[in-house]
């Protein structure tokens, strides 16, 4: 039997965050994983055969990931900003357009829109709604590393009751009724409501996933991973290991029994450890039956992740440069019309007929993830995050499902393009075309994500009740065991948030 002070179950992210917190500590730290491999869904793998493409195969860009948790821990890990924050092609009047957003709004941004709706209305309204975000992210973003706030220690900081309203009252799908009429328009803001989220634009799952995507760093910046997603997981590797971190790989978890003085777990390979604390990782539904508890419920994952690496970009109708319109994100199927649809057609068994897609291209802004020779060649990744196709969808015919969501995934975007998506994609080593598809089937296979939720359960508003006696959001049932991975509140996305409260959580108590 082998004892720590603290047992953290799963490498993820976070579990490497609340390590290197308590490891700085003075604790005596062990991390067990699962798989092969550390990171759990911020990897970085080659994925097609002998090309050197290291791609971030399941999570992608970076938001959440406070400036104060890369200071503390001095890591070596960089994002970069992107010139443009998304492109929207449409056709009007059988005319292929596009709507272009830089992300530092200029005088391009106001003509884009006036020339999809022949009025400044619309980027005055969509002016107006972000400097009302931002206000509210300023107020947020700063708390995220500490104790919860209340809901009336947060809404008396706001001070706002108009932007309460319009953000934490009432639905996302009210509010973009308010302020817009667009309904193009409508639909770019209502896309970070549903990333990763299986919801109505009228229910008020999308307003908190709508926050959890604006408040980062009090900007709510999307922002490239340089070297890909993996290079955070080898920074915080290597930043534990220095400060005494055991990390155990290929150790699967069977047991878990949580007692009065101390956590006990048990390993499928029959190991066993001893720790005075104990931090998951995993889902709170993996926990659950690891403790032999009642399995809570939750929303199913509704993503289909694509990855690709293409030997040369196309070129659009419109006439927009592919640098311009892959390195933001492409919106493409995601009016507000086309959104609401496809939640209805999912909600009922169906694959949506017009599939939303998010998608952008990783190397226009690091090329650091693809070798000298790719780039020399003008290769380039390309990612395609497909909404509303909950779990579900492919219970019966998985692969029959992946293969029909591929295929109108690609008919959605060729619909744009001059020629084919598919004449640029490259060839592996065995000359199949550099293309995988992940569906939410496949993330709870192979990164066990329950139902393949990438935020693991419900997300839960960044602030508790009134009345609530809970502290950082991170605590379970039982006082030795913590949460501190996505499942938390104030968990979700790839941001070391709940990693470093449940650090937090424990140094208090010693």
């Amino acid at each position: 039997m082998s004892q720590h002070e603290v047992v953290i179950v799963g490498g993820g992210h976070n579990g490497l965050v609340a390590a290197c917190y308590l490891a700085k500590a003075g604790k005596k730290v062990l991390v067990l994983e699962a798989n092969k491999q550390i990171g759990g869904a911020s990897i970085s793998e080659y994925v097609f055969a002998g090309l050197e493409a290291k791609l971030s195969r399941y999570s992608y860009l970076v938001s959440l990931l406070p400036d104060q948790i890369i200071t503390d821990l001095d890591l070596n890990f960089k994002t970069i900003s992107r010139k443009v924050s998304s492109y929207t092609p449409y056709q009007n009047k059988d005319e292929d357009a596009g709507l272009l957003v830089n992300r530092v709004w200029d005088q391009s941004n106001k003509e884009s829109f006036f020339n999809l709706t022949k009025s400044n209305d619309e980027s005055d309204a969509w002016l107006k709604f972000y400097d009302q975000v931002s206000q509210l992210a300023k107020v947020i973003a700063p708390t995220l590393l500490k104790p919860l706030p209340t809901r009336s220690e947060l809404k008396k900081q706001l001070n706002d009751d108009q932007i309460w309203r319009i953000l934490i009252e009432q639905s996302l799908g009210k509010t973009l009724d308010e302020y817009f009429d667009n309904d193009l328009v409508k639909g770019v803001v209502l896309t970070d409501g549903l990333i990763g989220t299986f919801t109505s634009a009228y229910e008020m799952q999308t307003n908190i996933c709508f926050l959890y995507h604006l408040i980062g760093n009090g900007t709510g910046e999307w922002k490239v991973p340089q070297g890909g997603m993996g290079a955070l997981v080898r920074e915080l590797e290597n930043k534990a290991i220095s400060l005494g971190v055991e990390i155990k790989v290929n150790s699967k978890v069977k047991s878990i029994n949580a007692q009065p003085n101390q956590v006990s777990i048990e390993l499928e390979n029959g190991q066993n450890y001893e720790a005075k604390y104990l931090l998951s990782n995993v889902a709170p539904q993996v926990l659950a039956k690891l403790q032999g508890a009642v399995v809570p419920q939750s929303l199913e994952g509704s993503q289909v992740k694509i990855n690709m690496l293409l030997k040369s970009l196309p070129k659009f109708k419109s006439g927009v440069s592919a640098s311009d319109a892959f390195v933001g994100t492409l919106h493409i199927n995601e009016s507000f019309a086309q959104l609401e649809r496809a939640y209805q057609q999912a909600k009922a068994g169906s694959l949506p007929d017009e599939l939303p897609l998010e998608m952008y291209c990783h190397s226009l802004t690091d090329n650091s993830i693809l070798s000298d020779e790719l780039n020399q060649k003008g290769f380039h990744t390309l990612t395609i995050f497909a909404l509303h196709t909950p779990a579900k969808l492919f219970d019966k015919e998985p692969d029959k499902v992946k293969e029909l969501a591929k295929q109108r995934a690609l008919a959605a975007l060729n619909q744009y393009l001059v020629d084919p998506i598919e004449n640029h994609l490259a060839t592996d080593a065995n000359g199949q075309l550099c293309i995988e598809v992940k569906s939410p089937i496949d993330l709870e296979n192979e990164i066990n994500l329950p139902r393949g939720n990438i935020f693991h359960k419900d997300l839960s508003m960044p602030f508790k009740s009134d009345d609530s006696t809970i502290k950082w959001g991170v605590e379970t049932n039982h006082p030795r065991v913590f949460l501190c991975g996505a499942g938390a509140i104030r968990g979700g996305g790839v941001s070391g948030i709940p990693g470093h409260n449940a650090a937090m959580a424990i140094l208090e108590l010693n």
